[in-house]
């Protein structure tokens, strides 16, 4: 199956290097590497062009934020899975995309395959700050805040048919929005592979602070409300004791 990987990115080129040689050095052999640029200002797009020969589409144009560039993306995308993988963002091994679709080939019906991140420190991209191991999602957990990592999961492209867009009327949370449909409504078919995925650097936009976690949390109700899953600000701030030991938890990977 064909895999085709989405970066988004504006004035990301301090950091995008990083995603794109991680992209290109995947043992997995049928990848098409889908850039999205916002207009770009710095030399994000010289850096891109340095691997054009090894890219698919490449979009360079103003946008309405990140879910609209996401959007473009998945347009564009001519591939049987469809992962997204952000600019300040790398694949963790060289064979995380064949992990991937090793757990797709062996069970076809699938829809949807995740697995783990860890976030590490900008300015010391080995020093880890936080693991995620994703096996312990359901998508009861939905209505409490929990969702899979959105850059560790790949999508097969008729979910996306299915489901729709990514909405541009959420902020920072249309990727939790999405996930509702997916694994709550739709009902679709899914499996988590005990493997880091991707390396984040700390400090993304929902991660940057007490006011973009409140609006995140704001946007996570009103994500599971307008999909019909009752919850509330309370039930959804629960996770936050479990993300905290997240913090410490930077073993058994």
């Amino acid at each position: 199956m064909k895999v085709s990987i989405i970066t988004v990115c504006f004035n990301s080129a301090e950091t995008i290097r990083d995603t794109m040689v991680s992209v290109a050095n995947q043992t997995y052999p049928d990848i098409e590497h889908v850039i999205v640029d916002g207009g770009s200002k710095d030399r994000t797009m010289e850096i891109v062009q340095e691997f054009r020969d090894q890219l698919g589409p490449v979009i360079s144009e103003p946008d309405k934020g990140l879910y609209d560039a996401m959007n473009k993306g998945v347009q564009a995308a001519t591939g049987d899975v469809i992962g997204i993988l952000n600019s300040d963002d790398f694949y963790e091994t060289d064979d995380a995309v064949q992990a991937v679709m090793d757990a797709f080939g062996r069970q076809p019906d699938l829809d949807i395959v995740f697995g783990n991140v860890v976030f590490v420190a900008p300015e010391d991209l080995s020093a880890i700050t936080r693991f995620y191991r994703a096996g312990h999602f359901r998508p009861w957990k939905l209505r409490f805040g929990w969702m899979p990592p959105h850059p560790a999961t790949f999508v097969r492209r008729e979910a996306y048919e299915a489901c729709g867009q990514y909405r541009l009327d959420f902020k920072i949370a249309a990727d939790y929005e999405m996930f509702v449909r997916w694994l709550a409504i739709a009902g679709l078919r899914y499996q988590w592979v005990n493997k880091v995925i991707v390396r984040m650097r700390a400090g993304g936009v929902s991660t940057s602070g007490i006011k973009s976690s409140l609006l995140l949390n704001r946007e996570i109700v009103r994500a599971c409300l307008e999909n019909g899953i009752y919850t509330n600000l309370a039930l959804v701030m629960t996770k936050l004791p479990f993300k905290l030991m997240e913090l410490w938890r930077k073993s058994g990977r």
